[in-house]
């Protein structure tokens, strides 16, 4: 290939004149981010939405179609921090293109899948492309935005995930019942084109950089290795067709790789996650609050597409989660401190789930508590992520931006596999008392933050 074709399509490409003098021309760069940020939370929800229709098409139970989430998710959680300091070193606007580039192109094969297997690791690619997306978000609204503008613009972003959020059950459940399940990947294609175009003219070249010496390869294979071993014995327990001796592997390995992981960190001499920054209570009560936080917001996408009816109307009462959710980190508590809007939201969201324990889960019980569950978690999100961004250097928000998205992979990974495991068991009241749990504990991690 000819090489200055080659450092073409390495370099960034420069915005226009007339909307880098703008200005206000970070919020057309937060605006650009806004449309990743809506594609991949309208991908979260509208996909949990097929699984019904995923298990009659293919025959499959819950818990092997749930892995058309997991594996997705799984892959986001071992690429977001490698992709992260690789876009602190190569560009955070090249690798965001790219991502649109591989996202865009794997939703539209994702539709074509005529078996579960294939459909799964088309998921997987797709995740490669959402990684390069989300690894980069945060970062770019960081680094585009004055430091007095952040936590706004970093609320706008929220918001704009809790659009695709809210979008997504209602869309889904049209799409599904109306055109078939492979909409719901194909409805990805225009927002990507979009979302393409908007990032080339909109978003800044890369100010700052790091220089990147290697790649933690072990460290990602060892992070991969614990968090797909886990959630395959969680797999196994919800309902896979699994002998017990290999569920006893499955944790063993799980277990063994992260604490490999951990000591492969600090040991390695570019280690793909940095403890020196997770000793900063800052960050790491922050992380552990956004996993958290994560798990309680989709835990529900999971619940309540299996209670019964039809795909439609599980959507219009989903809608009233991210709708809260959307309204709270645009408009909520702006002039309250990050520490006290943060554990309010905490509090809300536990409060909300209460209810869904004790009475009937009829659709104003559920829509009601999902609204007020979307508005704890909407004053939560933003002023929690903005207190971490706010903790980490500039050189390392490629990085930090990963930490953050990790943190909320991890997060709606262990709320799919938690809940599914609970609906096993003993049902949607278990999986409403695991959520519960949850949100107690966000409230706790909340309020041991440093002031």
């Amino acid at each position: 290939m000819d090489t200055a074709l080659l450092r073409r399509l390495g370099a960034e490409p420069a915005r226009p004149r007339a909307v880098a003098g703008w200005p206000h021309a970070h919020w057309l760069a937060v605006a650009a981010v806004c449309l990743g940020a809506f594609m991949g939370q309208l991908d979260a929800s509208i996909v949990t939405l097929t699984f019904p229709a995923l298990s009659r098409e293919f025959g499959a139970s819950l818990a092997g179609v749930q892995w058309v989430s997991l594996s997705y998710l799984l892959t986001l959680v071992a690429l977001l921090l490698p992709v992260g300091r690789l876009a602190d070193a190569a560009g955070r606007k090249l690798l965001y293109l790219y991502g649109f580039v591989v996202f865009t192109a794997a939703s539209a094969a994702c539709g074509f899948a005529d078996s579960l297997p294939l459909l799964v690791g088309l998921r997987v690619v797709q995740a490669v492309g959402a990684a390069m997306l989300q690894a980069n978000s945060v970062a770019l609204v960081t680094t585009s935005s004055p430091r007095r503008r952040l936590r706004a613009a970093l609320g706008v972003q929220a918001a704009a995930q809790a659009v695709g959020l809210a979008l997504g059950p209602t869309l889904g459940g049209v799409l599904v019942s109306g055109l078939g399940w492979q909409w719901v990947f194909w409805v990805n294609v225009p927002f990507g084109l979009l979302g393409i175009a908007a990032g080339w003219y909109l978003l800044p070249r890369t100010r700052q950089r790091t220089e990147m010496r290697s790649v933690d390869w072990p460290g990602v294979a060892l992070l991969g290795t614990s968090s797909t071993a886990l959630l395959l014995g969680l797999s196994a327990l919800s309902g896979l067709d699994a002998p017990l001796w290999l569920v006893v592997i499955l944790f063993s390995t799980g277990v063994g790789a992260a604490v490999g992981f951990v000591l492969r960190e600090r040991r390695a001499a570019a280690p793909m996650v940095d403890l020196n920054l997770l000793r900063n209570p800052m960050i790491a009560s922050g992380l552990l609050a956004a996993l958290l936080g994560y798990l309680v917001l989709f835990g529900p996408l999971v619940v309540i597409p299996i209670l019964g009816g039809s795909v439609v109307r599980a959507g219009l009462v989903l809608t009233s989660l991210p709708v809260g959710f959307a309204l709270a980190a645009t408009f909520g508590g702006n002039r309250w401190p990050d520490r006290r809007r943060a554990t309010v939201g905490g509090m809300l969201a536990a409060a909300a789930l209460i209810p869904l324990c004790l009475l009937p889960l009829t659709d104003p019980v559920l829509s009601t508590s999902l609204a007020v569950l979307g508005i704890g978690l909407g004053l939560f999100t933003p002023a929690n992520n903005a207190t971490v961004m706010a903790a980490i250097p500039a050189a390392c928000s490629g990085v930090g931006g990963g930490l953050v998205n990790m943190a909320r992979g991890l997060g709606t990974t262990l709320g799919v596999a938690s809940v599914t495991l609970a609906m096993h068991g003993a049902g949607p009241r278990a999986a409403m008392i695991v959520l519960v749990v949850a949100a107690l504990c966000l409230v706790i991690v909340s309020r041991r933050q440093p002031a």
